[in-house]
């Protein structure tokens, strides 16, 4: 026999699914709502950090001037009434100084120098065959305890005991070849420190197979070859042969 039940029960089920289906709707649409507002709020900061790269590189290099980058930034605020009341109402992220502070560190990368000679010592040995056997870098001798800049932008690999020099440094640079450092006499950077070109990595030193204090540099290609560093180095701008001033 078919079991059946009162209408009022029926009913009352029937509301009953409603008001769940009600609830979880509502809980759906509060987080696609939050979700949305995180990402329009995360991507008007990103805007904005671009514009205010791309103005003030534009005012560094002159192409633009202050005032006039002022306005096209301030062209880019959205409404107030249409920004999502979960937002905090902070201040504009391009106020003038927030500008100048950008373009002029635009302009201070731009000026830095990305290749360096290695030492102020005069070019005392070149790459090539020496005694019999491959001399497979510069030599610029220098006093005890002046500094080595390195050549280029880049991360120390290593930097310690070294068979032949004592203690050396290796600076992975940034066009991928490895610049090596060596008779050092003090190691003034470290492991996985990022350094760029001019930064003082170490000292001259007279360690190792040395007949004197110096430097001894050497550009090694990613796969270990050394290469004659002077050719290397005049494309990128230094000229070895000329006596340092």
């Amino acid at each position: 026999m078919p079991v059946t039940f009162p209408l009022l029960f029926r009913r009352g089920a029937t509301r009953s699914r409603r008001h769940h289906a009600a609830v979880r709707a509502v809980a759906l649409a509060a987080i696609v709502t939050t979700s949305t507002g995180i990402l329009a709020t995360t991507r008007h900061g990103d805007d904005a950090d671009s514009s205010v790269r791309l103005v003030a590189g534009r005012i560094a290099a002159g192409e633009i001037d202050a005032a006039a980058g002022q306005a096209r930034l301030t062209a880019f605020t959205p409404p107030t009434a249409q920004r999502s009341r979960t937002v905090p109402d902070h201040p504009a992220p391009w106020e003038p100084h927030r500008i100048a502070q950008e373009g002029a560190r635009i302009a201070q990368e731009a000026a830095r120098p990305k290749t360096v000679r290695p030492a102020a010592g005069v070019l005392t040995s070149e790459f090539g065959t020496r005694w019999g056997t491959l001399h497979a870098g510069l030599d610029f001798g220098d006093p005890l305890g002046a500094p080595i800049a390195s050549v280029t932008d880049g991360v120390v690999i290593e930097a310690g005991p070294a068979s032949g020099f004592g203690l050396w440094v290796r600076v992975q640079q940034d066009d991928g070849t490895v610049g090596v450092y060596g008779h050092v006499n003090d190691i003034l950077a470290t492991v996985g420190q990022p350094v760029h070109a001019g930064d003082t990595i170490a000292t001259v030193g007279n360690r190792g197979y040395s007949t004197g204090p110096h430097l001894h540099y050497e550009v090694h290609l990613p796969d270990g070859e050394p290469i004659d560093p002077m050719p290397w180095l005049a494309v990128r701008g230094i000229d070895v042969l000329r006596n340092p001033t």
